[in-house]
């Protein structure tokens, strides 16, 4: 009770800069006054003697008081005084001392008598550091002794020596709210392992690491901002994460201003970091060539997809951006970020339903956009099979509408982006992103035939995006913010993982590279075990006593994706991480006349006709864990009573 009562008081009582600033000259003042005394005496504090004296002390007062109020030496409270807060003290007064000595220099040159010994000034200045640096330390250790805030610093390791690991390090030792104490280095240069750094030891990122973390009791290592873009794409934190150690990392040095202040500028490594994929280039100048000073259509443009390819147009100069989208709210946030980001860009915001025919005609007719980026679909699977008819007519009536408007109004290129769902599709959104595929592919070739290509078509397909909306991830913080349990619907599912910028990069790399009709696919590098995912974002979240459940695989849901259906070939394009799909083609009038019929089916609402119809049109559709498999049996009865 009495901690808290004094605790209450001297939280609410702080002593004034004024206050701070006169002390300080007062610890000059009794400075110079004990030195005098200890090294003449009372009997040796002759007239001249302390005449001497009062100058000496009036200049220090002076040129101390200049270089207090530069380094603001008084601008912080006492009880929070930081090694930053020391260091200023430090320089202020090696610059106050440095000038007095000089002008006492000059007092020596016209007055040889004058009785300031280069001892006693010496002695004055040691004698006044170590008054007002222990001060500071007084007043901080007083405050935490009596207000019980002397925790127990929480020992870290530092990944990184280079420069921005070595900031990092002396911001944490200077800067008491952290609570941090640094018990080593981790460092990946071979040169560097086993030296000293700071006084404590260099370490290699080995198996005998986690030993030595246990020995000194090292669970949190904090990644210098530096070291984390190096090692990002690489596996070489996952083995932290798997050992229960919690990862940290800062912003930007350069973001610091000069010194770190808060542990808002200390935040988590994310799961994303920990995912291994190798970097993506691009090539910028071929994508800037094709949109530079174009009329750029976005269907989509307020999803996780369409939203970052307008980004990402947006660098290239267009000449305007045309977004389209039924989500009124966060279109309305994209026009926001538009305005704030690229306020001269030329942008038309378009509330429309693409399935909405009439609506894109005017749109086509007002804007006449040169290219389209077709980003527009309903994608969650359960969602979809629950919702057909919506799926048909937004997903396939969508993108016909769109495709054939672009071809109507002479667009240059039509980029649509697809799924590796629509590859041997288990669902109904799959399936309806493959036809999608087929149409767009089938309506090329028959333009080219016809001699009428003035459109080129490109398909884009690509697995799961990190941190799309609705998506695993995002999901899984959700639910491990609010205490579990995190659910995963099948030990053993997997998938592809690509980040959001990423995906959208190859996107616009397809559609500058491509000529007409391809479907080109994505390297997506390793599968991800949903389940380790999931572990890892538990250990990552510093709560580990999150529950996991497996609740069964949704309506459709395959336990892994394919981007290739097995008949499917690839050829190399001139980008490692993109490759042309040869698939099956089909021809153009007779797949029309199906999606016509498809489309007519879906307005009577009857679920089982309309996926029946989508099987016929894609044979390889094979409904998983769904009702829908139904259809599958009919089929198959159907096809061996006609053989």
């Amino acid at each position: 009770m009495m901690s808290k009562i004094f605790e209450n008081f001297l939280s609410n009582r702080v002593l004034s800069r004024f206050s701070i600033f006169l002390i300080d000259h007062l610890m000059i003042l009794f400075s110079s006054i004990s030195i005098y005394l200890i090294r003449y005496g009372f009997s040796g504090l002759t007239p001249e003697v302390r005449a001497d004296g009062i100058t000496l002390t009036l200049l220090l007062i002076l040129f101390n008081t200049i270089f207090f109020v530069s380094f603001r030496t008084f601008s912080g409270i006492l009880r929070f005084s930081s090694f930053t807060d020391l260091m200023r003290i430090f320089y202020a007064l090696v610059m106050g001392y440095l000038l007095t000595f000089i002008a006492v220099l000059v007092i020596k040159r016209f007055d040889p008598e004058f009785a300031a010994s280069n001892v006693t000034f010496i002695a004055i200045f040691f004698l006044n550091m170590f008054l007002m640096i222990f001060s500071r330390i007084l007043a901080k250790e007083t405050y935490e002794s009596i207000t019980g805030r002397g925790v127990k610093p929480v020992n870290i390791f530092i990944y990184g020596t280079k420069q921005a690991g070595i900031s990092v390090a002396k911001a944490l030792k200077g800067n008491n709210e952290f609570n941090y104490r640094v018990m080593g280095f981790i460092s990946d240069e071979h040169h560097m392992i086993g030296k000293q750094l700071m006084g404590v030891t260099i370490h290699a990122n080995d198996e005998n690491l986690f030993r030595t973390l246990e020995t000194k009791d090292v669970k949190t290592i904090i990644v210098s901002p530096q070291k984390m873009q190096e090692i990002k794409n690489s596996n070489l934190l996952v083995n932290f994460v798997d050992h229960n150690i919690a990862l940290l990392t800062t912003v930007p040095v350069n973001e610091w201003s000069g010194t770190m202040m808060s542990k808002a500028q200390i935040k988590d490594v994310q799961i994303e970091d920990l995912l291994p994929r190798d970097p993506i280039q691009v090539n910028m100048l071929q994508i800037a060539e094709n949109l530079e000073g174009k009329r750029v259509m976005v269907t989509g443009a307020a999803g996780s997809i369409g939203s970052e390819i307008v980004r990402q147009v947006a660098t290239f100069n267009p000449y305007s951006i045309i977004l389209i989208d039924q989500a009124e709210t966060p279109l309305h946030n994209m026009r926001l970020e538009l305005q704030e980001r690229w306020r001269d860009l030329r942008t038309e915001i378009i509330v429309a339903d693409i399935s909405n025919a009439p609506r894109m005609e005017k749109v086509f007719a007002r804007t006449r956009p040169q290219y389209i980026f077709h980003a527009a679909a309903y994608k969650h699977v359960p969602m979809m099979e629950d919702n057909v008819s919506e799926s048909v007519q937004t997903n396939i009536l969508g993108a016909k509408i769109v495709a054939d408007l672009a071809v109507k109004y002479n667009a240059r290129k039509f980029v649509m982006v697809s799924t590796d769902k629509a590859v041997n599709p288990s669902n109904v959104m799959g399936c309806s992103k493959r036809i999608c595929e087929i149409y767009v592919q089938s309506l090329a070739k028959h333009l080219e035939k016809t001699g009428l290509h003035t459109t080129q078509f490109i398909t884009t397909r690509f697995g799961n995006v990190l941190g799309s909306n609705g998506s695993v991830i995002p999901l899984f913080r959700d639910q491990i913010r609010n205490g579990g349990p995190v659910t995963v619907t099948h030990p053993e599912i997997i998938r592809y993982f690509m980040t959001i910028p990423e995906a959208c990069q190859l996107v616009l790399e397809a559609g500058a590279m491509g000529n007409n009709g391809e479907i080109y696919i994505f390297d997506m590098g390793k599968p991800v075990k949903i389940l380790d995912l999931a572990k890892r974002m538990i250990r990552l979240s510093g709560t580990p006593n999150v529950k996991i459940e497996f609740t069964g695989l949704r309506h459709g849901e395959k336990l892994y994706e394919e981007l290739l259906n097995l008949k499917e070939l690839t050829k190399p394009t001139h980008h490692e991480k993109i490759m042309i799909a040869e698939v099956r083609e089909y021809e153009y009038a007779e797949i029309s006349r199906q999606i016509d019929n498809l489309i007519k089916v879906s307005y009577d609402y009857d679920d089982m006709r309309t996926v029946k119809k989508m099987k016929e049109m894609v044979p390889e559709f094979q409904s998983i864990n769904s009702p829908f498999e139904a259809v599958d049996r009919l089929l198959e009865k159907i096809a061996t009573g006609a053989s």
